[in-house]
């Protein structure tokens, strides 16, 4: 872009940031201080579900159920365990009534009932086949923090030995407050790992302790930030407790990401000469730029979840998309500030000294050359031999990614948690040991008014279907009526879900609404298969137009688009080899449900491939500047490797360390979204954007940058860039640009 295109606003904005620089940093403290109380208890606010469908046929149906008839609807399960004696033996018949009945009296508790009140037709599903434990049910009531207040009043009263028996407490509420205290508990500890081994990295980047501290102090004024948001946008809607490991890991690591590229880009002006007002002006024009891009991207990717219905996945976006802005924010205006204040002291407290032990000391310039050699050695490799390298690579992660061809969906339940855990060690009890799996049966909701006779010939028919091990009910109240249908096999797996499908086709002389754990997986599948399509192309759309204004190019928005979907294959292809079919298991301690949560994987792709696109746009952005200046489509490949290949590899182990850290956590989800994750970030920056990238920009050489007239005269006018173009010598005129596209 020339000087006279220039957007004002980068000057302006840097005499903004850098005009009082202490009072910046003051009014940031004061802010990040008043973020700390405004997010306090964020935690103990947000939910443990939101994988259902809000407006589906299942969600009416078990609102109705929960309202008309509480029990159908337990949520409270008590595991008796007789221990050698039967649960039919008379004292141990008396010490379950005697729990139930309490059990009953209790506040906030309806709908009790067990194997020892049970009529016929329901009993043998409440006693386990060995007869040596069964069930007393209830349905806790309230908001989902009512309910976890309450199971905590009453978890120590019925857990343990009472007389002849011995009590453990599981069922879905159970499940939800052991999951949210759980991943409470595992954020402490990741925060815990992740803060010194990044501070440890980013030394290790910078060599400076003061330029180290940067990046971090950045990340954690996102999170801070972004908790605060978070604890604000409860007061309107549910947010997932999942979202703060998000937040954390997106805090750290993109304002990490965005810090290392301000500051380096400050040091390297640093050593040109310049003065520490000119580096910051020179940074913000060229590296801000660029961040501000890379915000943006990410930004799209993840309100692409805001199209799902599942507050599960708008709970990430609504963190992420805060989180995102934040460090963007932070990194631009906070750490300008910072840099203008520390100047030349940003080298400080070398610390890599200490290793040296008495040889030549060896500068940041040297340093960075050597590295910068190394880069370009690669670049020229991958550059001789690009169809090799572009084919390799592409074949590899192809190979990566095959077994998610293999994916089969389900919901999360108990076997998120450690198998030690108490509540899933009941439902695994129940799973194992009681038959038609109770607690997994479908509910069949009827409205309107029915005669008996009707009533028993709907049963008929819906107990005659293959799927079917036994029909219970009709319980009627008023003009509404419910049936409970216990499938053969798993609550949720194929058969049940086929189940799931005749109940809705079958007819009947009144309106009837399907609910229960098959019938919300079949839901969510419907909702996210009907929205998909449009995330997709609302994420295709304006990530083309964004890396188009960066660029002016027509194909380098489309290779990027294409190459970074390309790099999450590694990471889909192990999410299922190890997280559903079990690979690794032992190793990784979680039990494997042999299935795939729905909304997993078009969370894992919105973060992974925002996150690509970061590297992306950081490669990009220096490639087209070193274009825009020589016109050499070749040279401008190699120097923009050799600039950034070892500032995305560096940024990419550092974010990949607080993936980890997320993905040590005891609830399988979360360790599936950190490992997956810390995958797919690698793979992108050590293969992706060092290999296959140059690799096909090699391949496609100058046509790389051609745009239609149109298209052109667009980007003269809205593109921006990282840099400005150089002046070029008399003796090598400039090439002609407005054939091969304009530079921004």
């Amino acid at each position: 872009m020339t000087e006279v295109n220039r957007p004002p606003r980068i000057g302006g904005w840097t005499r903004f940031v850098t005009a009082r620089p202490r009072l910046s940093l003051l009014v940031a403290l004061v802010i990040t201080a008043l973020a700390v109380l405004a997010g306090s208890g964020v935690a103990d606010r947000l939910g443990s579900g939101g994988w259902e469908d809000p407006d589906a046929e299942s969600t009416y149906a078990t609102k109705a159920l929960e309202r008309e008839f509480p029990a159908s609807q337990p949520n409270l399960l008590l595991l008796v365990d007789a221990g050698d004696a039967s649960v039919d033996d008379p004292a141990v018949a008396a010490e379950a009534r005697r729990l139930a009945a309490r059990l009953a009296d209790e506040k906030g508790v309806v709908g009790v009932g067990s194997y020892w009140q049970a009529d016929a037709d329901s009993a043998p599903a409440l006693r386990a086949e060995d007869g040596h434990e069964a069930l007393i049910a209830a349905r806790i009531t309230g908001e989902e923090k009512e309910m976890g207040e309450t199971l905590d009043r009453l978890a120590p009263e019925f857990r343990g030995a009472h007389g002849p028996v011995e009590v453990s407490v599981g069922g879905p509420v159970a499940v939800r407050h052991e999951m949210q205290t759980t991943i409470q508990e595992d954020l402490v500890r990741a925060e815990m790992i992740a803060l010194p081994v990044t501070l440890v990295l980013l030394v290790m980047v910078f060599g400076s302790a003061v330029a180290a501290l940067l990046p971090l102090g950045i990340g954690i004024v996102a999170i801070l930030g972004t908790n605060a948001v978070l604890r604000g946008l409860t007061e309107f809607t549910d947010v997932s407790v999942f979202a703060m490991n998000l937040t954390t890991a997106l805090g750290l690591g993109l304002a990490i990401d965005y810090a290392l590229f301000i500051v380096r880009r400050f040091r390297e002006e640093l050593s040109t000469g310049s003065e520490p007002l000119a580096a910051v002006g020179t940074t913000l024009r060229t590296a801000g730029r660029t961040v501000l891009f890379s915000a943006l991207t990410v930004a799209v990717s993840l309100a692409a979840m805001l199209l799902f219905p599942q507050y599960f996945l708008r709970s990430f976006a609504y963190a992420g998309i805060a989180v995102v802005l934040l460090a963007a924010a932070a990194a631009l205006i906070l750490l300008p500030a910072a840099l203008i204040l520390l100047g030349h002291r940003v080298n400080s407290l070398d610390l890599r000294r200490l290793f040296r032990r008495g040889r030549p000391k060896d500068t940041a310039e040297a340093a960075g050359a050597r590295e910068g050699r190394a880069w370009t050695r690669t670049a020229n490799l991958v550059m001789r031999r690009a169809p090799f390298f572009a084919l390799g690579t592409t074949a590899v992660l192809v190979l990566l990614g095959l077994p998610f061809l293999g994916v089969k969906f389900g919901t999360a339940d108990d076997r998120q948690l450690p198998s030690s855990a108490e509540s899933h060690v009941v439902q695994q009890h129940i799973r194992d040991g009681f038959p038609g799996s109770p607690g997994g049966g479908l509910e069949v909701l009827a409205e309107g008014r029915a005669t008996q006779a009707q009533y028993a010939d709907y049963k008929e028919r819906i107990a005659a279907l293959p799927e079917v091990v036994r029909v219970e009910g009709p319980l009627v109240k008023g003009e509404s009526a419910y049936f409970t249908v216990l499938p053969k096999g798993e609550a949720v797996d194929g058969p049940a879900q086929h189940l799931v499908d005749e109940l809705r086709a079958t007819k009947a002389p009144f309106d009837t609404k399907v609910t229960g754990a098959a019938a919300v997986l079949v839901d969510s599948k419907d909702a996210i298969a009907e929205r998909l399509p449009l995330a997709a192309a609302f994420i295709t759309i304006v990530t083309l137009l964004l890396v188009f204004l960066l660029t002016g190019s027509v194909l380098i928005p489309v290779q990027a688009v294409v190459l970074n979907a390309l790099s999450l294959t590694a990471m889909f292809g192990a999410v299922v080899w190890v997280f559903q079919d079990g690979h690794l298991s032992g190793l990784l301690g979680f039990t494997s449900p042999g299935s795939i949560e729905t909304t997993l994987p078009v969370l894992m792709f919105c973060v992974a491939f925002g996150l690509s696109m970061d590297y992306g746009v950081f490669l990009l952005s220096r490639i087209k500047e070193e274009y825009d200046a020589t016109g050499d489509h070749d040279q401008a490949v190699r120097h923009g490797l050799q600039r950034t290949g070892g500032l995305i590899t560096a940024a990419a182990v550092i974010l990949a360390v607080v993936m980890v850290a997320i993905g040590t956590s005891r609830v399988t989800n979360t360790k599936m979204l950190g490992l997956g994750i810390a995958l797919a970030v690698l793979m992108d920056a050590m293969i992706v954007r060092s290999l296959l990238v140059p690799a096909v920009m090699r391949l496609t050489g100058r046509a790389t940058w051609w745009a239609p007239g149109p298209l052109r005269r667009f980007h003269e006018r809205f593109g921006v860039s990282e840099g400005e173009p150089a002046a070029t010598p008399a003796a090598e005129p400039a090439p002609q640009r407005d054939k091969v596209g304009t530079p921004g």
